[in-house]
């Protein structure tokens, strides 16, 4: 990775309410900050919860093959949810107060308002510490996952968004990963000048493969959860000319599994749906460089690295045209848009791009790479470096 970091290493604490071995796009982005950070000679500290109730003393972890100090803090499992844990809130500024007075950082970045965060930033204040915040966090999702009545789901709601503007006020910057996720969270919450920093990945990592295909692969990558959305993609499926003898490989886990095998079976596609479950990094570029084409139904993507990588592994892409994904593709040339649960929409859009001419395929599979160049993981640490130290962005 080019290190293009000025000045003397900074000793950066990054507060994650997940993170490793967590699998989501959250903790994904903390995971690749971290480790870039250090690969550029900073100290990282990275506070995250533990896997168990107990918390572990300060330790050396290789995240995305660089070593960092991680701070597990005790935490329980979220009963409703299949794997999200949470640090008690009470005894969040417990732990950042402990944490803090260990390091002596020069920087927090903290990645959600919800707990860890919360409790860092207050303490971080106190001490003078800078403070920079990433939201990846839609209240509205956490919600949806503990099923409460639709009146109590709006209240609560309101009282997150309120909490994360008393959070988001205490910092220097606000960021999060695409401008119009910075429009949404400024018109949620009434903060001004929230910057816009992709979530980056590194291109170096995935292999494309730009000659013709000889099978009609539709690919999904992601949390197998409500707002994603699957069972658009599988519907979309069904509908699909069986002449075009599509299948489709989903990768990724989640409650709402079980429901799409039955859906998978009662369409009479299940023959030709593949549910992955979690996969090895190599086994994820593996499905990205053989399939012919990602789709993403999803209508709570903030950035979608998922979809970055498909885009990294040259592959057009079919989308909703929803929250942040409208921003990675551009109709026609890397691939297509549908309305949000459309699935005819979504079925005619794969269709187009499952029955082009290989010179029109392979335009398409050229533009998705070099659109996906403005998301070089180089260019976002180039923007957090400058954040911390306070210098003009690049």
């Amino acid at each position: 990775m080019q290190n293009t970091s000025h000045g003397r290493p900074l000793t950066i604490v990054i507060g994650c309410d997940t993170f490793a071995p967590d699998i989501n796009g959250a903790a994904r982005f903390a995971e690749r900050l971290a480790a870039g950070l250090v690969e550029r000679g900073h100290d990282v500290h990275v506070v995250a919860p533990n896997t168990t109730h107990r918390a572990s003393a300060p330790a050396t972890e290789v995240i995305e093959g660089q070593p960092m100090t991680v701070h597990r803090l005790p935490s329980w499992k979220m009963p409703v949810h299949e794997w999200l844990r949470f640090v008690w809130p009470w005894r969040a500024k417990h732990h950042a107060r402990r944490v803090l007075g260990e390091v002596h950082p020069d920087v927090v970045h903290i990645q959600s308002h919800i707990v860890v965060g919360r409790g860092l930033s207050r303490i971080a204040r106190r001490r003078g510490i800078p403070i920079v915040a990433t939201n990846h966090v839609m209240p509205e999702n956490i919600v949806d996952s503990a099923r409460l009545p639709k009146a109590l789901s709006r209240k609560v709601i309101d009282v997150a968004w309120a909490d994360a503007k008393r959070t988001f006020d205490l910092t220097s910057a606000v960021t999060t990963p695409t401008r119009r996720a910075a429009d949404f969270l400024e018109s949620m919450v009434d903060v001004s000048g929230v910057i816009p920093v992709s979530c980056g990945i590194d291109k170096r990592s995935y292999t494309p493969d730009l000659t013709p295909r000889e099978d009609a692969r539709i690919v999904f990558v992601g949390r197998i959860t409500a707002e994603k959305q699957v069972d658009v993609i599988i519907r979309a499926l069904a509908a699909l000319d069986p002449s075009l003898g599509a299948t489709l490989e989903l990768v990724g886990d989640g409650d709402q599994r079980p429901g799409l095998e039955k859906l998978a079976d009662e369409l009479g596609v299940r023959d030709r749906v593949t549910f992955r479950g979690h996969v090895t990094d190599e086994e994820l570029r593996e499905s990205l460089t053989r399939a012919s084409v990602f789709a993403i139904a999803s209508i709570a993507e903030l950035q979608s690295i998922a979809t970055m990588e498909a885009m990294a592994s040259g592959l057009p892409v079919v989308a909703a045209d929803a929250v942040a994904l409208p921003h990675l593709v551009n109709p026609g040339e890397n691939g297509y848009l549908f309305p949000p649960g459309d699935v005819d929409a979504l079925a005619a859009r794969l269709t187009d791009v499952l029955s082009q001419a290989p010179d029109e395929r392979r335009a398409m599979q050229q533009a998705s790479l070099d659109m996906v160049d403005v998301h070089d993981i180089n260019k976002t640490l180039d923007t957090f470096e400058a954040l911390y130290r306070g210098e003009p962005l690049p």
